[in-house]
């Protein structure tokens, strides 16, 4: 059944998709979204993908554009939000005012009664709200060591030991049972967003659903932004000649997901039946962990470049997390969603869309020179990985 619906964040990269299959579906469409020029260019326009939809150019952080944009939704699709995890460790307060101010906001507006419409929303969470996230000790089962310090960083010991042995420990996927412990400033904004959302909205009778995204990438990441979607970054310095640097020994992992699985889960999220006040939390990726060395060298490959062009480094950024994977159960359970596409396809399909797009400059070097300058990029001095 059409309705009415809101996208906030619905000129980016998910969001954009989104409201390309939500005015597909013959919904009436409504995205609020800023424009910010560190992600859309400096002479950002809504993307003509979301043509269809009414679009509010706005700051999440603003109450008169929340109540123009709220104007009869039933659904809210939460997706605005500052997303860059090295970028948040030294503009903290920048991050806390657009992604807890701005979902507190539209949570006392809900209070206030200025979204009477308004059944459910549904939240662009991350993985970043588990930190490191558990790990599996032969010994002693699941464990969760502690954040890694910048004494082990500097010494280049980049797996975690067992905080009960110091053995070693086997990744264990996350999932909604596992407890939140955020290593980065955009970790606790999008804890602190769901936390917001599930303790306001319920008891006014409006459902919450959590999305807890994994490392989306596909065609139409930003090639502009350098503090998030490493896939793209690799692509447009390896397609400019300026080569890769990859941090730590190149073993660190994440799980990568395509980003029309994500738009699905969306999709199905915001039509589930019977959820009035109710609240879902669920994890969203391939199930799949994979080095960033591992794609690093896969999208030379597809880009022509030589293998060479990528340089191990042995930096690290304090706040990173050493593995991710996503437990996918409830995912495929709850939303259906049981055949995520194979990075090797997806990767395929993202190559593709960089060579034909207009790529900008790598800014990669300035923002990796002022997380050096606040003491949070650093070099290993020797390495025992």
């Amino acid at each position: 059944m059409p309705e009415r619906v809101l996208v906030t964040g619905g000129a980016g990269f998910i969001g954009s998709r989104l409201t390309r299959q939500l005015l597909a579906r013959g919904d009436d469409v409504t995205v609020l979204d800023s424009l910010v020029p560190a992600v859309h260019g400096s002479d950002a326009r809504p993307p003509d993908e979301i043509s269809g939809a009414r679009f509010i150019e706005g700051d999440v952080r603003d109450e008169a554009a929340w109540r123009e944009a709220l104007d009869g939704a039933g659904t809210v699709y939460h997706l605005a939000a500052e997303t860059g995890t090295g970028e948040s460790m030294y503009r903290a307060r920048h991050y806390v005012d657009v992604n807890v101010g701005g979902t507190a906001l539209l949570c006392d507006l809900v209070a206030s009664g200025a979204a009477p419409s308004l059944s459910r929303v549904v939240l662009a969470s991350s993985r970043a709200v588990y930190g490191e996230g558990p790990y599996r000790c032969s010994k002693h089962g699941v464990v969760y060591p502690e954040e890694r310090s910048a004494e082990r960083l500097a010494a280049g010991r980049w797996e975690l030991p067992c905080p009960e042995c110091g053995a070693d420990l086997a990744v264990e996927p996350v999932g909604p049972s596992t407890r939140p412990r955020p290593t980065s400033t955009y970790g606790m904004t999008k804890r602190d967003q769901e936390e917001l959302l599930t303790l306001l909205l319920p008891p006014a009778g409006v459902s919450v659903a959590a999305l807890r995204l994994q490392n989306v990438y596909g065609p139409g990441q930003s090639l502009h932004n350098p503090y998030t979607g490493i896939l793209s970054i690799f692509s447009v310095r390896l397609l400019a000649g300026q080569g890769v640097r990859v941090f730590e020994d190149g073993q660190e992992s994440r799980d990568f997901v395509y980003v029309d699985d994500v738009v699905r889960t969306f999709l199905a999220a915001g039509t589930q039946e019977g959820t009035d006040g109710a609240v879902f939390v669920t994890d969203v990726g391939s199930g799949q962990a994979t080095s960033v060395l591992a794609v690093a060298e896969g999208l030379a490959d597809r880009y022509g470049v030589a293998r060479e062009a990528i340089d191990v480094t042995g930096e690290y950024r304090m706040g990173d997390i050493r593995h991710a994977v996503a437990d996918t159960t409830r995912m495929a359970e709850w939303l259906g969603l049981t055949d995520p596409k194979p990075l090797e396809v997806g990767l395929d399909a993202l190559a593709e869309w960089v060579r034909e797009s207009d790529r900008p400059a790598s800014a990669l070097e300035g923002a990796l020179d002022e997380m050096a300058s606040s003491g949070l990029l650093g070099r290993a001095v020797r390495s025992d990985a």
